[in-house]
Protein backbone atom coordinates (compact mmCIF):
# COMPACT_ATOMS: atom_id res chain seq x y z
CA UNK A 1 0.00 0.00 0.00
CA UNK A 2 1.48 3.62 -1.45
CA UNK A 3 -0.35 6.13 0.87
CA UNK A 4 -1.01 9.65 -1.34
CA UNK A 5 -1.63 11.77 2.52
CA UNK A 6 -0.79 11.07 6.28
CA UNK A 7 -3.60 9.17 7.26
CA UNK A 8 -2.82 5.37 7.73
CA UNK A 9 -6.12 3.23 7.24
CA UNK A 10 -6.66 0.55 10.04
CA UNK A 11 -5.44 -2.40 8.42
CA UNK A 12 -8.11 -5.18 9.65
CA UNK A 13 -6.52 -8.88 8.62
CA UNK A 14 -6.06 -9.40 12.31
CA UNK A 15 -8.64 -9.95 14.76
CA UNK A 16 -9.50 -7.69 17.84
CA UNK A 17 -9.80 -10.41 20.41
CA UNK A 18 -13.25 -10.31 22.71
CA UNK A 19 -11.41 -11.31 25.41
CA UNK A 20 -10.77 -10.42 29.13
CA UNK A 21 -7.67 -10.58 31.36
CA UNK A 22 -8.97 -13.51 33.13
CA UNK A 23 -9.74 -14.95 30.71
CA UNK A 24 -6.88 -14.77 29.13
CA UNK A 25 -5.01 -16.65 31.76
CA UNK A 26 -7.86 -19.47 31.80
CA UNK A 27 -7.20 -20.14 28.55
CA UNK A 28 -3.58 -20.09 28.81
CA UNK A 29 -3.73 -22.19 31.97
CA UNK A 30 -6.06 -24.67 30.07
CA UNK A 31 -3.99 -25.38 27.02
CA UNK A 32 -0.26 -25.06 28.66
CA UNK A 33 -1.05 -25.69 32.81
CA UNK A 34 2.42 -27.01 33.07
CA UNK A 35 4.79 -24.11 31.15
CA UNK A 36 6.50 -21.27 33.25
CA UNK A 37 4.56 -18.30 33.40
CA UNK A 38 6.56 -16.27 36.37
CA UNK A 39 9.91 -16.66 37.64
CA UNK A 40 11.00 -14.20 40.52
CA UNK A 41 14.34 -12.60 39.81
CA UNK A 42 15.13 -10.49 42.89
CA UNK A 43 18.70 -9.12 43.85
CA UNK A 44 20.32 -12.50 45.83
CA UNK A 45 20.05 -12.13 49.69
CA UNK A 46 17.46 -9.96 49.50
CA UNK A 47 14.48 -9.66 51.95
CA UNK A 48 11.51 -10.69 50.98
CA UNK A 49 8.39 -7.69 50.33
CA UNK A 50 5.82 -10.29 50.59
CA UNK A 51 6.52 -12.62 53.55
CA UNK A 52 7.82 -16.03 51.37
CA UNK A 53 11.02 -17.73 52.95
CA UNK A 54 12.50 -16.81 49.17
CA UNK A 55 13.02 -14.60 46.46
CA UNK A 56 13.45 -16.83 43.71
CA UNK A 57 9.82 -18.27 43.38
CA UNK A 58 8.29 -19.51 39.84
CA UNK A 59 4.44 -20.53 39.18
CA UNK A 60 3.14 -22.39 36.23
CA UNK A 61 0.14 -21.10 34.16
CA UNK A 62 -2.34 -23.66 36.17
CA UNK A 63 -0.74 -22.17 39.75
CA UNK A 64 -1.12 -18.64 38.36
CA UNK A 65 -4.33 -19.67 37.36
CA UNK A 66 -5.44 -21.18 41.01
CA UNK A 67 -3.87 -18.69 42.92
CA UNK A 68 -5.64 -15.70 40.93
CA UNK A 69 -9.02 -17.28 41.14
CA UNK A 70 -8.83 -17.85 45.02
CA UNK A 71 -7.57 -14.47 45.02
CA UNK A 72 -10.29 -13.11 43.04
CA UNK A 73 -12.76 -15.37 45.54
CA UNK A 74 -11.33 -13.11 48.18
CA UNK A 75 -11.73 -9.92 46.26
CA UNK A 76 -15.38 -10.28 46.46
CA UNK A 77 -15.69 -10.78 50.16
CA UNK A 78 -14.61 -7.37 50.09
CA UNK A 79 -15.37 -5.42 47.22
CA UNK A 80 -18.27 -5.11 44.89
CA UNK A 81 -17.71 -5.38 40.99
CA UNK A 82 -16.72 -2.11 39.52
CA UNK A 83 -14.84 -0.73 42.90
CA UNK A 84 -11.41 0.72 42.57
CA UNK A 85 -8.72 -0.66 44.39
CA UNK A 86 -4.93 0.67 44.04
CA UNK A 87 -1.64 -1.30 44.13
CA UNK A 88 1.24 0.29 45.51
CA UNK A 89 4.36 -1.88 44.86
CA UNK A 90 7.32 -3.28 43.25
CA UNK A 91 7.48 -5.95 40.73
CA UNK A 92 6.49 -9.30 42.97
CA UNK A 93 4.53 -11.57 41.84
CA UNK A 94 1.91 -10.73 44.16
CA UNK A 95 1.19 -7.78 42.01
CA UNK A 96 0.23 -10.28 39.21
CA UNK A 97 -1.79 -12.55 40.74
CA UNK A 98 -3.71 -9.42 42.04
CA UNK A 99 -4.14 -7.84 38.76
CA UNK A 100 -5.81 -11.57 37.16
CA UNK A 101 -7.70 -11.73 40.53
CA UNK A 102 -8.96 -8.02 39.99
CA UNK A 103 -9.71 -8.94 36.71
CA UNK A 104 -11.72 -11.94 37.69
CA UNK A 105 -13.61 -10.29 40.26
CA UNK A 106 -14.78 -7.77 37.71
CA UNK A 107 -12.61 -5.26 39.97
CA UNK A 108 -11.01 -2.02 38.85
CA UNK A 109 -7.18 -1.99 39.22
CA UNK A 110 -5.45 1.36 39.80
CA UNK A 111 -1.73 1.36 39.55
CA UNK A 112 0.46 3.61 41.15
CA UNK A 113 4.11 4.16 41.00
CA UNK A 114 5.97 3.18 44.41
CA UNK A 115 8.20 5.70 44.05
CA UNK A 116 5.05 8.06 45.00
CA UNK A 117 5.13 10.20 48.10
CA UNK A 118 2.53 10.28 50.40
CA UNK A 119 0.43 13.68 49.05
CA UNK A 120 1.20 11.94 45.34
CA UNK A 121 -0.55 8.91 46.53
CA UNK A 122 -3.27 10.58 48.23
CA UNK A 123 -4.28 12.00 44.88
CA UNK A 124 -4.94 8.75 43.61
CA UNK A 125 -6.97 7.61 45.96
CA UNK A 126 -8.70 10.34 45.85
CA UNK A 127 -9.50 11.07 42.93
CA UNK A 128 -10.23 7.48 42.16
CA UNK A 129 -12.62 6.70 44.61
CA UNK A 130 -10.33 3.52 45.71
CA UNK A 131 -11.62 1.27 47.92
CA UNK A 132 -8.68 -0.70 48.17
CA UNK A 133 -4.91 -0.08 48.77
CA UNK A 134 -2.59 -3.20 48.26
CA UNK A 135 1.26 -1.86 49.04
CA UNK A 136 4.45 -2.99 49.99
CA UNK A 137 5.51 -3.07 53.70
CA UNK A 138 8.92 -1.15 52.77
CA UNK A 139 11.06 -0.80 49.54
CA UNK A 140 14.52 0.71 49.07
CA UNK A 141 14.17 2.93 52.65
CA UNK A 142 11.07 3.46 52.39
CA UNK A 143 8.39 2.97 55.15
CA UNK A 144 5.35 2.30 52.94
CA UNK A 145 3.24 0.80 55.42
CA UNK A 146 3.20 4.63 56.99
CA UNK A 147 3.09 6.21 54.18
CA UNK A 148 0.20 4.00 53.06
CA UNK A 149 -1.77 5.27 56.17
CA UNK A 150 -0.81 8.60 56.01
CA UNK A 151 -2.32 8.52 52.30
CA UNK A 152 -5.34 7.35 52.95
CA UNK A 153 -5.89 8.86 56.37
CA UNK A 154 -9.56 10.44 56.41
CA UNK A 155 -10.64 9.76 52.96
CA UNK A 156 -14.52 9.47 51.92
CA UNK A 157 -13.49 6.08 50.33
CA UNK A 158 -11.81 4.50 53.89
CA UNK A 159 -9.95 2.44 51.56
CA UNK A 160 -9.00 -1.23 53.03
CA UNK A 161 -5.01 -1.29 53.54
CA UNK A 162 -3.27 -4.63 52.60
CA UNK A 163 0.17 -4.88 53.23
CA UNK A 164 1.92 -7.73 50.77
CA UNK A 165 3.92 -8.91 53.85
CA UNK A 166 0.72 -10.43 55.41
CA UNK A 167 -0.35 -11.58 51.77
CA UNK A 168 0.14 -15.11 52.52
CA UNK A 169 -1.65 -15.25 55.77
CA UNK A 170 -4.91 -12.79 54.89
CA UNK A 171 -5.36 -13.60 50.94
CA UNK A 172 -3.42 -16.89 49.84
CA UNK A 173 -4.50 -18.47 53.34
CA UNK A 174 -7.93 -17.53 53.35
CA UNK A 175 -10.31 -20.11 53.71
CA UNK A 176 -14.06 -18.85 53.32
CA UNK A 177 -16.80 -19.53 51.26
CA UNK A 178 -16.20 -19.55 47.87
CA UNK A 179 -19.70 -17.34 45.45
CA UNK A 180 -19.98 -17.33 41.92
CA UNK A 181 -17.62 -14.69 40.77
CA UNK A 182 -19.21 -11.99 38.55
CA UNK A 183 -19.59 -11.82 34.33
CA UNK A 184 -16.92 -9.35 33.05
CA UNK A 185 -17.13 -8.45 29.19
CA UNK A 186 -14.12 -7.49 27.12
CA UNK A 187 -15.14 -4.08 27.23
CA UNK A 188 -15.51 -3.62 31.05
CA UNK A 189 -13.31 -1.00 32.90
CA UNK A 190 -10.03 -3.15 33.54
CA UNK A 191 -7.56 -0.34 34.85
CA UNK A 192 -6.90 3.05 36.05
CA UNK A 193 -3.43 4.64 34.96
CA UNK A 194 -2.29 7.68 35.94
CA UNK A 195 -1.29 10.37 33.24
CA UNK A 196 -1.05 13.33 32.21
CA UNK A 197 -1.23 16.67 29.87
CA UNK A 198 -0.24 20.00 29.29
CA UNK A 199 -2.00 20.91 32.76
CA UNK A 200 0.05 18.70 34.11
CA UNK A 201 -2.92 17.54 36.66
CA UNK A 202 -3.13 14.21 36.64
CA UNK A 203 -5.42 11.92 34.83
CA UNK A 204 -6.50 8.71 35.31
CA UNK A 205 -6.92 6.66 31.68
CA UNK A 206 -9.52 4.28 32.09
CA UNK A 207 -8.72 1.25 30.12
CA UNK A 208 -10.73 -1.53 28.84
CA UNK A 209 -10.40 -5.17 28.99
CA UNK A 210 -10.54 -5.72 25.20
CA UNK A 211 -7.34 -2.94 24.58
CA UNK A 212 -5.18 -4.35 26.84
CA UNK A 213 -5.22 -8.18 26.14
CA UNK A 214 -5.77 -7.36 21.97
CA UNK A 215 -2.71 -4.44 21.89
CA UNK A 216 -0.51 -7.12 24.07
CA UNK A 217 -1.36 -9.57 21.24
CA UNK A 218 -0.88 -7.43 18.49
CA UNK A 219 2.82 -6.53 20.19
CA UNK A 220 3.57 -9.59 20.79
CA UNK A 221 3.37 -10.66 17.43
CA UNK A 222 4.79 -7.98 15.70
CA UNK A 223 7.85 -7.55 18.61
CA UNK A 224 8.68 -11.60 17.20
CA UNK A 225 8.47 -12.87 20.55
CA UNK A 226 9.17 -16.33 20.67
CA UNK A 227 6.46 -19.31 21.81
CA UNK A 228 7.19 -20.68 25.28
CA UNK A 229 10.12 -18.33 25.68
CA UNK A 230 11.63 -16.53 28.51
CA UNK A 231 10.68 -13.27 28.33
CA UNK A 232 12.81 -10.78 30.54
CA UNK A 233 10.75 -7.69 31.24
CA UNK A 234 12.61 -4.97 33.16
CA UNK A 235 8.86 -2.27 33.12
CA UNK A 236 7.77 -1.73 35.81
CA UNK A 237 3.90 -3.01 36.79
CA UNK A 238 2.24 -0.06 37.10
CA UNK A 239 3.18 1.17 33.51
CA UNK A 240 1.02 -0.54 31.09
CA UNK A 241 4.59 -1.74 29.69
CA UNK A 242 4.59 -3.89 32.88
CA UNK A 243 0.96 -4.84 33.33
CA UNK A 244 0.04 -4.90 29.24
CA UNK A 245 3.05 -5.75 26.90
CA UNK A 246 5.16 -8.00 29.60
CA UNK A 247 2.57 -9.63 31.69
CA UNK A 248 0.03 -10.39 29.28
CA UNK A 249 2.13 -10.45 26.43
CA UNK A 250 4.24 -13.53 27.96
CA UNK A 251 0.71 -14.97 28.48
CA UNK A 252 0.11 -14.66 24.65
CA UNK A 253 3.11 -16.79 23.61
CA UNK A 254 2.90 -19.54 26.73
CA UNK A 255 5.97 -18.11 27.81
CA UNK A 256 7.80 -17.21 30.95
CA UNK A 257 7.72 -13.56 32.40
CA UNK A 258 11.39 -13.07 33.96
CA UNK A 259 9.57 -10.56 36.71
CA UNK A 260 12.28 -8.21 37.36
CA UNK A 261 11.79 -6.83 40.91
CA UNK A 262 13.26 -3.70 39.82
CA UNK A 263 16.26 -2.37 37.26
CA UNK A 264 19.32 -2.88 37.92
CA UNK A 265 21.76 -3.74 35.27
CA UNK A 266 23.75 -6.46 36.06
CA UNK A 267 20.35 -8.18 37.55
CA UNK A 268 19.13 -8.00 34.11
CA UNK A 269 21.62 -9.60 32.78
CA UNK A 270 22.32 -12.01 35.13
CA UNK A 271 18.56 -13.04 34.96
CA UNK A 272 18.76 -13.41 31.28
CA UNK A 273 21.99 -15.14 30.73
CA UNK A 274 20.97 -17.94 33.64
CA UNK A 275 17.30 -18.22 32.26
CA UNK A 276 18.11 -18.05 28.70
CA UNK A 277 16.19 -15.03 28.08
CA UNK A 278 15.19 -15.05 24.81
CA UNK A 279 13.49 -11.01 24.86
CA UNK A 280 14.13 -8.19 26.73
CA UNK A 281 11.27 -5.24 27.29
CA UNK A 282 13.36 -1.94 28.46
CA UNK A 283 13.30 1.80 27.94
CA UNK A 284 16.43 2.92 26.50
CA UNK A 285 18.29 4.22 29.74
CA UNK A 286 18.36 0.79 31.01
CA UNK A 287 19.56 -0.49 27.60
CA UNK A 288 22.23 2.23 27.78
CA UNK A 289 23.14 1.06 31.49
CA UNK A 290 23.31 -2.90 30.70
CA UNK A 291 25.80 -2.06 27.89
CA UNK A 292 27.84 0.00 30.13
CA UNK A 293 28.23 -2.61 32.76
CA UNK A 294 31.76 -3.32 33.27
CA UNK A 295 31.25 -7.48 33.25
CA UNK A 296 28.79 -7.07 29.92
CA UNK A 297 31.12 -9.51 28.13
CA UNK A 298 30.99 -11.55 30.57
CA UNK A 299 27.15 -12.71 30.39
CA UNK A 300 25.80 -15.08 28.26
CA UNK A 301 23.17 -13.33 26.12
CA UNK A 302 23.10 -15.69 23.08
CA UNK A 303 19.60 -16.84 23.35
CA UNK A 304 18.23 -13.43 23.31
CA UNK A 305 16.36 -13.07 19.70
CA UNK A 306 14.63 -9.51 20.18
CA UNK A 307 15.01 -6.11 22.25
CA UNK A 308 12.42 -4.01 22.37
CA UNK A 309 12.59 -0.18 23.31
CA UNK A 310 10.45 3.08 23.53
CA UNK A 311 9.06 5.50 26.22
CA UNK A 312 11.29 8.22 24.78
CA UNK A 313 13.37 8.87 21.38
CA UNK A 314 15.48 5.41 20.88
CA UNK A 315 18.86 7.12 18.96
CA UNK A 316 19.52 5.24 16.46
CA UNK A 317 23.53 4.66 17.47
CA UNK A 318 21.39 2.77 20.26
CA UNK A 319 19.57 0.27 18.07
CA UNK A 320 23.00 -0.10 16.36
CA UNK A 321 24.83 -0.91 19.53
CA UNK A 322 22.03 -3.33 20.96
CA UNK A 323 22.36 -5.10 18.10
CA UNK A 324 25.73 -5.38 17.69
CA UNK A 325 26.55 -6.36 21.54
CA UNK A 326 23.61 -8.78 22.37
CA UNK A 327 23.73 -10.17 18.60
CA UNK A 328 19.29 -9.97 18.76
CA UNK A 329 17.27 -7.72 16.04
CA UNK A 330 15.35 -4.68 17.83
CA UNK A 331 12.28 -3.11 17.85
CA UNK A 332 11.45 0.02 18.45
CA UNK A 333 7.38 0.58 19.93
CA UNK A 334 5.56 3.96 20.30
CA UNK A 335 2.54 4.90 21.85
CA UNK A 336 0.83 6.29 24.96
CA UNK A 337 -1.02 5.06 27.86
CA UNK A 338 -4.33 6.25 26.68
CA UNK A 339 -4.01 3.89 24.02
CA UNK A 340 -3.51 0.52 25.92
CA UNK A 341 -0.42 1.13 24.73
CA UNK A 342 1.38 0.82 21.79
CA UNK A 343 0.05 2.58 18.21
CA UNK A 344 3.09 2.00 16.18
CA UNK A 345 5.85 -1.08 15.74
CA UNK A 346 9.43 -1.86 14.71
CA UNK A 347 9.27 -5.18 13.34
CA UNK A 348 12.61 -7.12 14.18
CA UNK A 349 12.66 -7.93 10.10
CA UNK A 350 12.44 -4.52 8.91
CA UNK A 351 15.51 -2.89 7.47
CA UNK A 352 18.16 -1.33 9.14
CA UNK A 353 17.32 2.16 8.25
CA UNK A 354 13.57 1.72 9.51
CA UNK A 355 14.69 -0.01 12.60
CA UNK A 356 17.38 3.13 13.75
CA UNK A 357 15.31 5.73 12.02
CA UNK A 358 11.45 5.06 12.98
CA UNK A 359 8.84 4.26 15.31
CA UNK A 360 7.22 1.26 12.72
CA UNK A 361 4.11 1.27 11.35
CA UNK A 362 1.18 1.76 12.99
CA UNK A 363 -0.20 -1.81 14.03
CA UNK A 364 -3.53 -4.16 13.09
CA UNK A 365 -6.87 -2.35 13.57
CA UNK A 366 -5.55 1.13 14.74
CA UNK A 367 -6.25 4.43 11.91
CA UNK A 368 -2.84 7.04 12.68
CA UNK A 369 -3.11 10.00 10.91
CA UNK A 370 -0.35 13.08 11.43
CA UNK A 371 -2.61 16.34 11.05
CA UNK A 372 -2.27 20.02 10.78
CA UNK A 373 -3.09 21.16 14.86
CA UNK A 374 -5.59 23.46 13.83
CA UNK A 375 -7.99 21.57 10.85
CA UNK A 376 -7.44 17.81 12.15
CA UNK A 377 -7.10 17.12 8.37
CA UNK A 378 -4.12 14.82 7.40
CA UNK A 379 -0.86 16.86 6.31
CA UNK A 380 0.46 15.91 2.94
CA UNK A 381 3.59 12.46 3.29
CA UNK A 382 6.79 13.97 4.84
CA UNK A 383 5.56 16.79 6.68
CA UNK A 384 5.44 17.16 10.23
CA UNK A 385 1.86 17.69 12.05
CA UNK A 386 0.23 16.36 15.00
CA UNK A 387 -0.16 12.02 15.62
CA UNK A 388 -3.13 11.14 15.92
CA UNK A 389 -5.06 7.59 16.57
CA UNK A 390 -8.76 5.82 16.70
CA UNK A 391 -9.02 2.36 17.44
CA UNK A 392 -9.85 -0.85 19.36
CA UNK A 393 -7.62 0.35 22.25
CA UNK A 394 -8.81 3.70 22.97
CA UNK A 395 -9.10 4.76 26.46
CA UNK A 396 -12.91 4.73 27.67
CA UNK A 397 -12.33 7.82 29.87
CA UNK A 398 -10.46 10.04 31.82
CA UNK A 399 -11.93 8.97 34.86
CA UNK A 400 -14.18 11.54 36.64
CA UNK A 401 -12.75 14.00 33.94
CA UNK A 402 -14.93 14.67 31.20
CA UNK A 403 -13.68 17.90 30.44
CA UNK A 404 -10.30 16.08 30.10
CA UNK A 405 -11.59 13.71 28.24
CA UNK A 406 -12.86 16.19 25.48
CA UNK A 407 -9.84 17.60 25.14
CA UNK A 408 -8.36 14.92 24.27
CA UNK A 409 -10.59 12.96 21.76
CA UNK A 410 -12.44 14.97 19.62
CA UNK A 411 -15.52 14.56 18.12
CA UNK A 412 -14.70 12.02 15.62
CA UNK A 413 -13.26 9.65 18.49
CA UNK A 414 -9.54 10.72 17.07
CA UNK A 415 -7.08 10.36 20.35
CA UNK A 416 -4.56 14.09 19.88
CA UNK A 417 -1.36 12.33 21.41
CA UNK A 418 0.25 15.79 21.71
CA UNK A 419 3.21 14.24 20.11
CA UNK A 420 4.56 15.42 16.67
CA UNK A 421 5.52 13.01 13.92
CA UNK A 422 6.07 12.52 10.26
CA UNK A 423 4.58 9.88 8.06
CA UNK A 424 6.05 8.52 5.07
CA UNK A 425 4.50 6.83 2.47
CA UNK A 426 4.62 3.18 3.88
CA UNK A 427 3.03 4.92 6.60
CA UNK A 428 6.26 4.16 8.89
CA UNK A 429 6.34 6.95 11.67
CA UNK A 430 9.00 9.27 13.20
CA UNK A 431 8.19 10.96 16.07
CA UNK A 432 9.66 14.37 16.22
CA UNK A 433 8.79 16.29 19.09
CA UNK A 434 5.83 17.08 21.46
CA UNK A 435 3.17 19.78 21.60
CA UNK A 436 3.08 19.40 25.10
CA UNK A 437 5.77 20.37 27.70
CA UNK A 438 6.21 16.88 29.29
CA UNK A 439 9.70 15.64 29.91
CA UNK A 440 10.66 12.00 29.35
CA UNK A 441 13.49 11.13 32.17
CA UNK A 442 14.25 7.21 31.66
CA UNK A 443 10.71 6.24 30.34
CA UNK A 444 9.42 7.95 33.50
CA UNK A 445 7.23 10.98 32.41
CA UNK A 446 7.52 14.05 34.65
CA UNK A 447 4.63 16.81 34.13
CA UNK A 448 6.51 20.43 34.56
CA UNK A 449 3.90 22.15 36.17
CA UNK A 450 3.51 20.03 39.32
CA UNK A 451 7.54 20.95 40.26
CA UNK A 452 6.93 24.49 39.31
CA UNK A 453 3.91 24.55 41.42
CA UNK A 454 5.73 23.54 44.41
CA UNK A 455 8.79 25.50 43.89
CA UNK A 456 6.16 28.76 43.73
CA UNK A 457 5.65 27.81 47.05
CA UNK A 458 9.32 28.58 48.28
CA UNK A 459 9.43 32.59 49.26
CA UNK A 460 12.19 33.44 47.43
CA UNK A 461 11.09 32.42 44.17
CA UNK A 462 9.07 34.92 41.96
CA UNK A 463 8.38 32.87 39.05
CA UNK A 464 9.96 29.62 37.58
CA UNK A 465 10.29 27.31 34.84
CA UNK A 466 10.78 23.95 34.64
CA UNK A 467 12.26 22.48 31.07
CA UNK A 468 13.47 19.05 29.91
CA UNK A 469 17.35 18.94 28.42
CA UNK A 470 19.12 16.52 26.70
CA UNK A 471 21.02 13.99 28.26
CA UNK A 472 23.17 11.06 26.73
CA UNK A 473 21.98 8.79 29.55
CA UNK A 474 18.17 9.08 30.74
CA UNK A 475 17.07 11.00 27.13
CA UNK A 476 16.33 14.15 29.27
CA UNK A 477 17.03 15.59 32.73
CA UNK A 478 14.97 18.35 34.05
CA UNK A 479 15.87 21.53 34.74
CA UNK A 480 14.75 24.82 36.80
CA UNK A 481 14.95 27.91 35.63
CA UNK A 482 14.26 30.72 38.22
CA UNK A 483 13.67 34.15 38.95
CA UNK A 484 14.07 35.17 42.50
CA UNK A 485 12.74 38.18 44.94
CA UNK A 486 14.80 40.64 45.33
CA UNK A 487 14.00 40.95 49.30
CA UNK A 488 14.56 37.68 49.92
CA UNK A 489 17.87 35.67 50.56
CA UNK A 490 18.92 33.71 47.41
CA UNK A 491 18.43 29.73 48.03
CA UNK A 492 21.00 26.74 47.24
CA UNK A 493 20.27 24.23 45.29
CA UNK A 494 20.36 21.66 48.27
CA UNK A 495 17.57 23.82 49.42
CA UNK A 496 15.40 23.62 46.72
CA UNK A 497 16.62 19.86 46.11
CA UNK A 498 15.31 19.23 49.85
CA UNK A 499 11.70 20.76 49.04
CA UNK A 500 11.00 19.07 46.15
CA UNK A 501 12.54 15.61 47.86
CA UNK A 502 9.93 16.19 50.33
CA UNK A 503 6.56 16.48 48.15
CA UNK A 504 7.48 14.54 45.10
CA UNK A 505 9.25 11.47 43.64
CA UNK A 506 12.84 11.50 43.56
CA UNK A 507 13.21 11.34 39.53
CA UNK A 508 11.04 14.54 39.49
CA UNK A 509 13.68 16.44 41.12
CA UNK A 510 15.38 18.55 38.86
CA UNK A 511 18.92 18.33 38.44
CA UNK A 512 19.96 21.43 37.23
CA UNK A 513 19.40 24.79 38.47
CA UNK A 514 19.36 28.09 37.24
CA UNK A 515 18.40 31.82 37.92
CA UNK A 516 17.12 34.18 34.68
CA UNK A 517 16.55 37.96 35.00
CA UNK A 518 13.32 37.61 33.16
CA UNK A 519 11.73 34.98 30.70
CA UNK A 520 10.70 35.12 27.52
CA UNK A 521 7.18 35.76 26.65
CA UNK A 522 4.24 35.24 23.83
CA UNK A 523 2.28 37.74 22.90
CA UNK A 524 -0.40 36.83 25.43
CA UNK A 525 2.15 36.55 28.13
CA UNK A 526 2.93 33.19 28.16
CA UNK A 527 6.37 31.42 28.48
CA UNK A 528 8.11 30.40 25.75
CA UNK A 529 9.73 27.23 27.15
CA UNK A 530 10.57 26.29 23.66
CA UNK A 531 12.90 29.56 23.88
CA UNK A 532 13.84 29.03 27.24
CA UNK A 533 15.37 25.46 26.59
CA UNK A 534 17.45 27.50 23.32
CA UNK A 535 18.33 29.65 26.37
CA UNK A 536 20.18 27.20 28.33
CA UNK A 537 21.73 25.60 25.39
CA UNK A 538 23.65 28.87 24.45
CA UNK A 539 24.41 29.06 28.51
CA UNK A 540 22.68 32.17 28.75
CA UNK A 541 21.42 31.56 32.46
CA UNK A 542 23.23 31.81 35.22
CA UNK A 543 23.41 28.66 37.34
CA UNK A 544 22.43 28.96 41.14
CA UNK A 545 24.84 28.50 43.03
CA UNK A 546 25.73 26.29 46.40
Amino acid sequence: MTLTTSYFPADTSEPVLELTVGDLLRMRAADSPDELAIIEIAPHNSPSLTGADRTDRSWTYAQLRDEAEHCAQWLTQHFEPGDRITVWAPNIPEWVVLQYGAAMAGLILVTANPALRAEELRFVLSQSGSTGLFHADSFRGTDMTAMAREAAMGLPSSPRLVNFASWSREVRGWRGTSRELPVVRPEDPAQIQYTSGTTGTPKGALLHHRGLVTNARYIAVRGGLTEQGRFASAMPLFHTAGCGMSVLGAAHMRSALLLIQAFDPELVLRAMADHRGDAFLGVPTMLIAMLNHPDFAGFDLSACAVAMSGGSSVPPELVRRVEAAFGCRFSTVYGQTELSPIVTQVSPTDSETDKAGTAGKPLWNVEVKIADPVTGEPVPIGEQGEIRARGYQQMIEYYDNPQATDDTVDADRWLHTGDLGTMDSRGYLRVTGRLKDMIIRGGENIYPSEIEQLLFTHPAVEDVAVVGVPDDTWGERVAAILRLRDDMARPTPDELRALCRAHLAPYKTPAQWYVAESFPLTGSGKVQKFRIAELLGEQVYEPLKP
